[in-house]
């Protein structure tokens, strides 16, 4: 897949820059999603990694959308994000239908990590990884190694599949942020990895960019849907083909949610937003 590359920034030259301003969300099904695309993403992203400033980001698909509306923690989480951009076709296309946002292509995470790995070789912004396997970490470095020419891979770790301890969280930011990595890529799954990433919003130096499944797809672990399929919205077909005992509660329960709540909007019906634990 040939993966175009950010546009020039010129003005990342200095770190003394203004922060970039919010990008501005919208309501889509009771839970906010960022109104912009790729480029714009890709640009904002990398100004707040340059100067190593602390935000957090998120790529919006059907599956994150039904769970914030399931879990009042999870939806506490998301409104913790400054980016929550829309991954999944389904969630851009209810986007430029709802507020005529004109969002051209979809804000994929994978796609969207290796743009952003180029141009952060580019520009000399080191980057961090956590999540994963130890072998998938493994590939995952060497791979970006050969599609990104010059990246600077600060860290990368395997956390346990256990909860962490608050001794274990301190010690995660502070190997983060002794690293001087300006931008943490966490492939952990949703729900633990926005979750993750809103725990650590203050106190990790950098953004937080929650990618799942784009640490396997880039390593070589799992298959990426064909073009067409992501296209035409059928990734999660692709996807619970490959995967069917793992992913089947969350394709065939959570689409049926989805559908569920477009057709209430469809009718007229108020649709309430997700409730958020205080």
């Amino acid at each position: 897949m040939s993966i175009p590359v950010a546009p020039t920034l010129p003005q990342l030259a200095s770190c003394e820059a203004a922060t970039p301003a919010p990008l501005p969300k919208a309501d889509v099904l009771g839970v906010d999603v960022t109104v912009a695309g790729c480029s714009e993403v890709v640009a904002t992203v990398l100004e707040l990694g340059a100067k190593r400033s602390s935000a957090i980001v998120d790529f919006m698909n059907v599956h994150v959308l039904t769970t914030a509306r399931q879990r009042a923690d999870y939806a506490a989480a998301l409104a913790r994000f400054d980016i929550l951009a829309c991954d999944g076709q389904p969630i851009r296309w209810a986007l430029n239908r709802m507020h005529g946002a004109n969002i051209r292509e979809r804000v994929y995470g994978p796609v969207i990590m290796l743009r952003i790995c180029q141009e952060a070789a580019r520009l000399g912004i080191s980057i961090y990884l956590y999540g994963g396997k130890p072998e998938t970490l493994r590939r995952l470095q060497q791979r970006l190694g050969e599609l990104a020419p010059g990246l600077q891979i600060a860290g990368a770790e395997s956390p346990p599949f256990r909860p962490l301890s608050e001794d274990e969280h301190a010690a995660v930011n502070q190997r983060i942020n002794d690293s001087g990595a300006g931008l943490v890529f966490i492939g952990l799954g949703c729900p633990k990895q926005e979750l993750f990433a809103a725990q650590h919003r203050d106190a990790i130096r950098g953004v937080q960019l929650c990618v799942g499944a784009a640490f396997d797809f880039h390593a070589g672990t799992v298959r990426m849907a064909p073009r067409w399929m992501q296209n035409a919205g059928l990734e999660w077909a692709f996807r619970f083909c490959c995967e069917p005992r793992r992913l089947w509660k969350r394709y065939l329960l959570g689409n049926a949610h989805f559908v569920g709540l477009w057709l209430k909007y469809a009718a007229g019906f108020p649709i309430r937003r997700a409730a958020a634990a205080n």
